[in-house]
């Protein structure tokens, strides 16, 4: 079932009727939000002041992202991000210091010791599962992955305790993506086999400088889910409780063995494609402050406020723990010594045995 943005309950307050986490989850929601702002725009600053040589950003869709984490079991479920889900990682555990050190290309960076671009995130011990830089690529290898987690519980592969451990695949890409191949076959096969799997779909509203309806010719990406037999929802990916509900309820249905969701977040991307396009070349500075004025991470504040779960004087505490933090994961990446040449020469694959096999 398809649902229209316009259709959907997205919640401005609390209500009982409304799937909504505790008011501990929520601060730590806008503290994960608040944190993945202030860290994206230490690296647009850092890039402009030549420190860094590429960011690829993610401000604007945090709400999309940390509603989707904190619905998750995270650290048990399997997540395959894609390159703008900095605040997605932050919330599942990737530290603001892992991120600035794959920005400066430090020798132990987290996902691939500095041999990929950043962004390219992977943590074996978060369940973040690297991926690559073609775009897409990522939906049928999380959907194989889905596959596995459902094979292996069914067929008693593992053992008893963590057979019984619910778990599921939960993957994510822009709604540029979907014109690629790779998001139909890992789309198909995810309905064909009811996988516990979601697909997670943040439409910023253009695919570099592609709008959205030069992309497709239906209203919504999630109009696609019947097509493969699998539940489809469209869902105001500015309201990060909004987001938290539905993906709430796709996890129910994985872990119940009711299959795949595909979730479209609405949303948008407030700055260029990446730190090497200008985005003035394809929109307005009218739209775009249209959209900057539907912040996310303000409208999340001013719903905490108003209903008493920030306090007073709360942000303005966060604000400064969000910006001392960002000072020190800079301060230590820029401190860490570089990769040495010679480590480009090995470690591309695992190990070898001690017998050589």
């Amino acid at each position: 079932m398809s649902v229209n943005q316009s259709e959907m309950a997205a919640p401005s307050a609390f209500s009982p009727d409304t799937l909504l986490p505790d008011a501990e989850t929520m601060r730590a929601m806008y503290w994960t939000m608040l944190l993945s702002r202030r860290v994206d725009e230490r690296a647009w600053a850092l890039h402009r002041q030549g420190k860094i040589a590429f960011h690829i950003s993610g401000m604007g869709q945090e709400a999309a992202q940390v509603g989707a984490a904190f619905a998750i079991n995270r650290g048990v479920d399997y997540v395959h991000p894609y390159y703008r889900d900095l605040a997605l990682c932050l919330a599942i555990g990737v530290t603001p210091t892992d991120f600035m050190m794959s920005l400066f290309g430090k020798e132990g960076e987290l996902s691939s010791n500095a041999r990929q671009m950043p962004s390219h995130f992977g943590a074996r011990h978060l369940n973040i599962v690297s991926g690559s830089a073609p775009v897409a690529t990522q939906v049928p290898q999380a959907a194989g992955l889905a596959f596995a987690i459902k094979y292996r519980q069914t067929t008693g592969l593992i053992d008893a305790g963590d057979a019984t451990q619910p778990r599921l695949a939960l993957t994510t890409l822009g709604e540029g993506s979907t014109s690629q191949g790779e998001w139909h076959e890992g789309m198909n096969w995810a309905g064909v086999h009811r996988l516990p799997f979601i697909c997670l779909v943040q439409n910023n509203n253009y695919a570099i400088s592609v709008p959205v309806d030069q992309q497709m010719a239906i209203a919504n990406v999630a109009d696609r889910a019947a097509a493969y037999g699998v539940t489809g929802i469209v869902v105001d990916g500015n309201d990060v409780l909004a987001v938290y509900a539905v993906t709430r309820a796709a996890v129910e249905r994985a872990y119940n063995g009711e299959g795949a969701t595909l979730i479209e977040a609405k949303t948008y991307r407030i700055v260029p494609h990446s730190s090497d396009d200008d985005d003035r070349s394809y929109r307005s500075r009218e739209e775009v402050d249209s959209w900057k004025a539907r912040d996310p991470i303000v409208r999340m504040r001013g719903i905490l406020e108003a209903e008493g779960v920030l306090a007073p004087g709360d942000a303005d505490g966060y604000e400064a723990r969000a910006r001392a933090a960002v000072d020190a994961a800079q301060a230590a990446a820029e401190s860490a010594p570089d990769p040495s040449p010679e480590s480009a020469l090995g470690a591309v694959y695992a190990p070898l045995d001690a017998d050589g096999g």
